[in-house]
């Protein structure tokens, strides 16, 4: 029984700690979705929303004002970007998109450094990191709030994509964007409000991420952690984000848990990919990703 809890508990950890690795994914499929271009800069987003935040508590600004700030300031910072990246490189191919992200990423953190420095910062929501007792499983507080947040924004998602224009729109350009502009929507203005959006996540997902780890420039290379999320959940598929992260979360405490002691422990950081690496070969769209089919 003991063993049996112990287990429960391992992997109630690693589905709370996916989750976390979820808001990260969601980011990367909603631009992926309507846009086909796989955002690297995602991760310097979610650094530059928390070091911005932290930044401006550390000034006196109340924290309310300070998270209404940033959110008007990561929402601008996803239109700017649309505008002044995505949108001139539009039928571009996919590898000119990415690298275009990936220089976008470097400007970003740059930015952020010249902004606010290079030193690290300690980030507090007011939700304690410390564990209850639920059936015999002890439960970390803050990776249940964080659980908490992220199905709060994916519900909120789901409502704004099914009942609202906009959100039919986005489901429309999603489905087929030569379709979508014969009858009359403008991509432009559907691709301004996704960046808009992913710079939302980023400003939840890095306040999380920097809570728990602090806000550093390392934060950064968290978006490395979303890639085997989207390679089980699918690029284009917000449901897999979120199913993708439960299972490289279990997948990282179990492994290093019960089989880590068999090769010196460390596998944590490394096992998802592993995983990954295997379920291209099965399965390259991914559970819930959509099968591209060409016809010459």
């Amino acid at each position: 029984m003991e063993d049996f809890q112990f287990f429960i508990e391992v992997l109630v950890g690693g589905l709370l700690s996916g989750v976390m690795y979820s808001l990260v994914a969601i980011g990367f499929v909603l631009i992926y979705k309507t846009s086909g271009v796989l955002n690297f800069a995602q991760g310097s987003l979610l650094l530059f929303a928390a070091l911005t935040f932290v930044s401006l508590l550390e000034r006196g600004v109340p924290f309310v004002a300070a998270l209404a700030i940033v959110f008007a300031l990561m929402a601008l910072l996803g239109t700017i970007i649309e505008r002044a990246v995505l949108r001139p490189l539009v039928n571009q191919p996919p590898i000119t998109l990415f690298m275009a992200t990936l220089g976008l990423s470097f400007v970003i953190e740059g930015v952020a450094q010249l902004l606010w420095g290079a030193q690290v910062h300690g980030l507090d929501l007011g939700i304690e990191d410390t564990p209850f007792e639920v059936a015999g499983v002890l439960i970390s507080q803050f990776d249940l709030f964080a659980a908490g947040v992220a199905g709060a924004m994916v519900a909120l998602f789901t409502v704004f994509f099914r009942y609202t224009r906009v959100g039919l729109a986005f489901r429309a350009v999603a489905d087929d964007q030569f379709a979508a502009l014969s009858v009359g929507l403008r991509l432009p203005r559907i691709w301004a409000i996704v960046w808009t959006a992913s710079g939302v996540v980023a400003l939840v997902a890095g306040l999380l991420w920097g809570a728990r780890l602090g806000v550093q420039f390392s934060l950064s290379l968290i978006v490395l952690k979303a890639l085997p999320v989207l390679v089980l959940g699918g690029f284009d598929s917000i449901a897999g984000a979120i199913v993708g992260g439960l299972l490289i979360g279990a997948i990282e405490k179990l492994s290093e848990v019960y089989i880590g002691p068999y090769f010196n422990g460390g596998i944590e950081s490394w096992a998802a990919y592993v995983v990954a690496l295997g379920f291209l070969l099965i399965r390259p769209a991914g559970l819930f990703g959509q099968k591209l089919v060409e016809r010459a």
